[in-house]
């Protein structure tokens, strides 16, 4: 393999620090590149009056990263709309919140166009190239017609909705067959891979043999593969001073009260909503543990320009409002909302300060936040993580979390007793059998694991068919 090409629709040079506040898809890209001769494509995050096409090449700690500006209405349409109005919503089984728009649709297959004209031609014959998440559904396709030959593989790294649900998406059958064009695709979980695979032969007509799907003359791989976390480097910051100070600082102002965090994007798939309804429950329904726990939410806010995402802001605030006016005293508030984030080596700290780890989101692809709480714990004295059993995290960290139902109050403040009560004995046969795990499945694991399916799948999905082939070379001449 003479190098991997990555592309996503964010790039984030890779960083040798422990304390960046990268998100957990830029750390795990940026240690898979690490290991690679790599190239990693996507957009700048910057608006430009008229898309040229120029990539600005940069280099970081052995990757180069090469990345361009979009328009404002590319902006508008892609990113704002068909991937965070439309697609992200659906994806998550939020279908009152999805917006179908034919300007949206025709701004995505233009981006991803333009993303397909201007990597092309830094695509080497040998390359592997690996396209990153659902902004990015038809590059693949894209990339086929313009003549690239190469192994292609996709990653999903939310959900994939039921058949019934994703067919209320005007475009599902185009979308899904977009993908036949790449040679793997990966799911977190056995779940989302088998919602893939239902609505490819019942909707589409593709042949299943094992994790093999052949829809016309094409053919396609899927596996389930869970991405992990740097788990090395992230118990290493879990011990830095910067780590250890934030470490102090949460048990000095907690005085002695049981720290429960939360640590989350601002999204209405986390639900941070029902969690807030959970913890009031807690407080209601057990009044003599009122003062002896607070709950840290820590929410950066996201994807502003979406109404839905100012309208959780506000919920959230208004209720956070609500129940620290109903319940705070001089002394205490039940709720530190903070709309910030933290580098990675200050969430560390704070995560082994937490006596309780609260993951609840309503539907996630994996969630590893869950999984830097557990790698972040003091073997010896470790919290409990109380963890949604919609998290893709569920099917690997069920054995040592407190699962719960999020959309149930009674459930979250059932299980925030139970952790409270837990006996450190069993607290610390919970925490090991889940490290066990963070640190078998990390996130080299999954790289390697992806990777190698990719290099080495079947002889049938090493070349395009004669006739894609042909296609392919009219389409670029």
């Amino acid at each position: 393999m003479s190098r991997l090409i990555i592309i996503s629709n964010r790039v984030s040079a890779p960083t040798d620090s422990k304390s960046g506040a990268q998100g957990g898809l830029a750390v795990a890209l940026s240690a898979a590149l690490r290991e690679y001769k790599g190239l990693w494509f996507g957009w700048s995050g910057e608006v430009t009056e008229k898309f040229s096409g120029h990539i600005n090449f940069q280099r970081n700690h052995g990757v180069t990263t090469a990345t361009v500006d979009l328009e404002e209405q590319d902006l508008e349409e892609y990113y704002n709309g068909y991937a965070n109005r439309t697609l992200w919503p659906l994806f998550h089984y939020r279908i009152d919140l999805a917006e179908y728009e034919r300007d949206f649709a025709g701004g995505y297959q233009r981006v991803n166009d333009r993303f397909a004209d201007t990597v092309r031609p830094l695509i080497e014959a040998d390359d592997i190239v690996w396209i990153q998440d659902y902004h990015m559904f038809p590059l693949g396709s894209a990339l086929r017609k313009r003549g690239c030959r190469n192994r292609i593989g996709f990653f999903l790294h939310i959900p994939w909705p039921p058949r019934r649900l994703l067919a209320v998406l005007p475009e599902a059958a185009e979308l899904v067959g977009h993908l036949f064009d790449y040679n793997v695709i990966g799911f977190h979980t056995d779940e989302w891979l088998e919602s893939f695979c239902d609505y490819a032969v019942d909707e589409l007509g593709a042949a299943r043999e094992g994790d093999t799907l052949t829809l016309g003359d094409r053919t396609l791989e899927v596996m389930a593969n869970p991405i992990g976390i740097d788990t090395t480097e992230f118990v290493e910051a879990s011990r830095s001073p910067t780590a250890r100070l934030a470490y102090r600082r949460m048990r000095d102002s907690a005085v002695g009260r049981d720290l429960i965090v939360g640590v989350d994007r601002l999204d209405y798939s986390k639900g941070l909503e029902e969690r807030f309804l959970g913890y009031e429950r807690f407080l209601q329904e057990h009044p003599e543990e009122r003062k002896e726990v607070f709950l840290l939410q820590i929410a950066p806010p996201s994807r502003g320009g979406v109404e839905s995402y100012q309208k959780i802001r506000t919920t959230l605030e208004g209720l956070s409002g609500r129940i620290n006016g109903a319940y705070a005293d001089v002394d205490w508030v039940p709720i530190r909302y903070v709309n910030q984030g933290y580098p990675r080596d200050q969430l560390a700290g704070i995560y082994r300060a937490a006596r309780i780890g609260l993951v609840t989101p309503l539907r996630d692809g994996m969630n590893l936040v869950a999984k830097e709480y557990v790698a972040a714990q003091d073997p010896e004295d470790p919290g409990v993580l109380i963890l949604s059993r919609f998290a893709g995290a569920a099917a690997q960290l069920g054995e040592g979390a407190v699962l719960v139902n999020p959309y149930s109050a009674e459930e979250i403040s059932d299980a925030i007793v139970v952790a409270l009560k837990m006996p450190r004995d069993e607290r610390i046969a919970r925490w090991r059998a889940m490290m066990a795990n963070v640190e078998a499945q990390d996130v080299r694991w999954w790289r390697k694991r992806f990777t190698d399916v990719l290099i080495g799948s079947g002889e049938a999905a090493e070349t395009l068919p004669s006739s894609r082939a042909v296609d392919a070379g009219r389409d670029s001449a």
